[in-house]
């Protein structure tokens, strides 16, 4: 039986969890745009930095989508996903780690399985229903409105990193 403190991995949809799950499409060219909150690429940002690895996995696929990795530095990212546990556990392999160390951040019904096969899942807070009732957390924010950054505090703070890594960030804690 996996606990929340035995996580080493944050695997994570994109559409509806990193964005808000709206896709703007411009007029005749193959352009969209896509709009990430600052504050989940602040927690990506701690989690990493704390030792932890980040893996995307998207069913669709965006140029949007490899900037922001790449600007995080996130090194695992696949999109056009058409199995998401097979990609995950290709990941995991390059990693030496488990799907029981691993969590998984969803929104839709196409994040259940994989949400399933992992040791710790979490929805967002408008995921489908279906998603929130076999989560084992829901986030208090929506997709693409800060909620990664709700599952990494949850998460370190559950493995109790979180408070040393908000002072090497030399910002003033308080446990409220």
């Amino acid at each position: 039986m996996t606990t929340i403190e035995q996580i080493k991995i944050l695997a994570l949809d994109v559409d509806g969890v990193l964005t808000d799950g709206t896709i703007a499409l411009s007029g005749d060219l193959p352009s969209e745009t896509k709009f990430f909150h600052v504050h989940d690429g602040l927690g990506i940002s701690i989690w990493q930095k704390a030792g932890f690895h980040t893996i995307l996995i998207s069913g669709r696929e965006s140029k949007c989508v490899d900037s922001r990795a790449e600007e995080l530095q996130i090194k695992y990212v696949k999109q056009h996903s058409k199995d998401k546990i097979a990609d995950l556990n290709t990941f995991l392999s390059t990693l030496d780690c488990t799907p029981e160390e691993t969590c998984f951040v969803g929104d839709d019904l196409g994040d259940i399985a994989v949400m399933q096969h992992v040791g710790y899942s979490i929805a967002v807070n408008n995921a489908a229903k279906e998603v929130q009732d076999i989560a084992d957390w829901v986030t208090p924010r929506n997709g693409g409105s800060g909620a990664v950054r709700d599952a990494v505090e949850h998460l370190m703070r559950a493995n109790n990193t979180w408070k040393k890594c908000i002072s090497s960030l030399h910002v003033e804690y308080t446990n409220q």
